[in-house]
């Protein structure tokens, strides 16, 4: 970790505004169900037997939506096509993000029906709403086997333009690079392992960053060094950490995103049962920066093996 923490010390001098974050993209499933192809190495999906597993997804996600939007909470759902039939579709933010000026990257994702996520249809409607000027296309890396999932890859700090990622069959180091090169963010490389010492697929289930707090499982991260790395990091760029255990994490307490509605009011998203492992405590000093929404997506996590914030790709002007 010492090559990308050896700039840190010029946080301050990168730090610049937050770009204004202008609405959520979630894609409403149409063939969501147990992927075979993503169960290689995320070890949060179970295979489990789910009654109408796409008549109950659906279900939960317009309850998410109608959650967020209560909340004027702008969100542009787009309706996945049927065909090519691709499982995973609710969880957006692997393949596409956002960012200032109408840019947009594409990722290569490792799961090859993955891959047909990246629908016409849904870059269409995205031009639409909030207008395409630059498309930085790194899905080419596919074809050498090196793989960057978007901000389940990493958790980006807009704000301090660091772009933090746990290493991973998903998440390739050099590409990270090629990222953050383009995009001007300084990457913030380690490693992560869950309980039974597999490598933790993405980033954003053991981390979340906010505007002033981070949520972190710092046990998975085994590396003494490592750990403190971060830790001196948290604190430059002064986030409070709230740490969760394996449990926790294993409840999907890591994946949740910070949003803003229309007036500017910033809210934590999370699922109901990531809400229900938090414990009082926690929930409380969470509270305290921001409302807490959550909802309740038991069938999406236990197939989909991902939570609230993989349904959710922020977008920015």
């Amino acid at each position: 970790m010492k090559k990308q923490i050896a700039s840190i010390k010029h946080i301050n001098e990168v730090r610049g505004q937050t770009p204004h974050f202008n609405s959520i993209l979630m894609i409403e499933p149409s063939s969501f169900g147990f992927n075979e192809e993503t169960a290689a190495n995320n070890f949060f999906q179970q295979q489990k037997e789910v009654d109408s597993p796409q008549e109950n997804a659906l279900k939960e996600f317009h309850d998410f939506v109608t959650i967020l939007r209560s909340q004027d909470i702008a969100v542009l759902t787009v309706r996945d096509t049927r065909s090519p039939k691709t499982p995973d579709s609710i969880f957006p933010n692997n393949w596409i993000s956002f960012h200032e000026g109408g840019r947009i990257v594409l990722y290569p994702m490792f799961a090859k029906n993955r891959r047909a996520e990246r629908k016409q249809t849904v870059l269409d409607a995205v031009a639409k709403h909030i207008g395409v000027k630059e498309t930085i296309d790194l899905t080419d890396f596919e074809a050498s086997g090196k793989f960057l999932e978007g901000t389940g890859s990493m958790v980006l700090d807009r704000q301090h333009h660091l772009a933090y990622a746990c290493l991973s069959p998903r998440t390739d180091a050099d590409v990270l690079d090629i990222f953050c090169s383009k995009m001007g963010y300084q990457p913030v490389i380690f490693h992560a392992q869950d309980q039974q010492g597999n490598e933790i697929y993405h980033t954003n289930v053991l981390m979340c960053i906010a505007d002033k707090y981070v949520v972190i499982c710092l046990e998975a991260i085994r590396d003494e060094e490592e750990r403190r790395s971060l830790r001196e990091i948290f604190n430059k760029t002064g986030k409070e950490i709230i740490d969760i255990s394996y449990h926790q994490m294993n409840h999907f307490c890591g994946n949740m995103l910070q949003v803003e509605n229309r007036k500017g009011n910033q809210y934590l998203v999370m699922s109901t049962q990531a809400y229900n492992a938090l414990s009082s405590e926690q929930r409380d000093r969470l509270s305290s920066y921001n409302p807490i929404l959550h909802s309740q997506i038991d069938t999406i996590e236990t197939l989909g093996g991902g939570s609230a914030r993989c349904m959710m790709a922020e977008m920015y002007n």
